[in-house]
């Protein structure tokens, strides 16, 4: 296993530490910033061979948790009360209350264990007729909540299940490989500015593509460091803990996945997060 970083002009290098909380940790050491850590070694050494599309990616880090925030985009607010009062598109539930009210919505996704990386499948669940991907920009968290990095998350969701009862949201949202993150980490150092990510989510069946949006984070209605420390208010965060801010990208309601096909999510700046679909077990 090697850790690399990729410069903004393509070139791939080794670091020497095995995991990106260490590099974390040495920059620190060092009296230094991330980004400037970082860059003394891609300065400093030759690239690898290689480009990001020849690697076997594994996920960029090991979060030993990962929470999601939802309704945090109108889109999301109207699949949310389609859901739950049986396809009444003008109708209001719950979700609006939670998408205006001073709380968000924040719910514990996965574990490392749960969680897969780019190139892995993504399961879908035996008891749902209606599932489909979420595709977020994640956060990458240190133990004080502050953003060490973006990456790309698939909020894998069964639509039906949570549309059933909201006390089922849990079973909606996490079972075994029901989430994926990657490919890569982009340093928060290096972004001027969170909310001009251009987001995009396309789904192929039988080699078709069958499915695609685009969205913006501009059209987030909440801020980022919002959403942090509701999830750090009286919880404890451990290193790498990662967050899922919520979608705008929301299949026509009469799509549901099937196992054989792929999820490609793109964040500019970030990469491609592509993951098979594996059929229910």
């Amino acid at each position: 296993m090697v850790l690399a970083a990729l410069t903004e002009e393509g070139k791939l290098v080794e670091l020497p530490q095995q995991d990106f909380l260490s590099v974390v940790k040495q920059a620190q050491e060092e009296g230094k910033t991330v980004l400037q850590y970082v860059q003394s070694i891609t300065d400093s050494k030759e690239g690898l061979p290689y480009s990001m599309e020849e690697l076997d990616l594994l996920t960029p880090i090991e979060a030993p948790e990962v929470w999601a925030a939802g309704v945090t985009y109108e889109k999301s607010r109207e699949a949310r009360n389609y859901e739950a009062t049986g396809g009444k598109m003008d109708a209001s539930t719950f979700y609006d209350k939670v998408y205006d009210a001073v709380r968000p919505e924040i719910f514990f996704k996965s574990t490392a264990a749960r969680t897969v990386g780019p190139g892995q499948g993504v399961q879908l669940r035996s008891d749902s007729e209606w599932q489909i991907p979420e595709p977020e920009l994640a956060l990458v968290l240190d133990s004080s909540g502050t953003i060490l990095g973006y990456t790309i998350g698939n909020d894998m969701s069964c639509r039906d299940i949570e549309g059933e009862n909201p006390l089922y949201l849990p079973q909606a949202k996490m079972w075994k490989r029901s989430c994926s993150i990657g490919p890569a980490i982009l340093l928060a150092d290096s972004v001027e500015n969170p909310y001009d990510f251009q987001i995009a989510c396309r789904i192929f069946r039988d080699g078709e593509k069958v499915v695609e949006g685009s969205a913006s984070t501009k059209q987030l209605k909440r801020k980022l460091d919002e959403l942090v420390s509701f999830l750090k208010r009286d919880n404890e965060l451990f290193e790498g803990t990662v967050l899922l801010t919520g979608t705008c990208i929301v299949p026509p309601n009469e799509f549901t996945l099937a196992g054989g096909d792929r999820v490609d999510i793109e964040i500019s700046g970030i990469g491609v997060l592509s993951n098979p679909v594996l059929a229910a077990q």
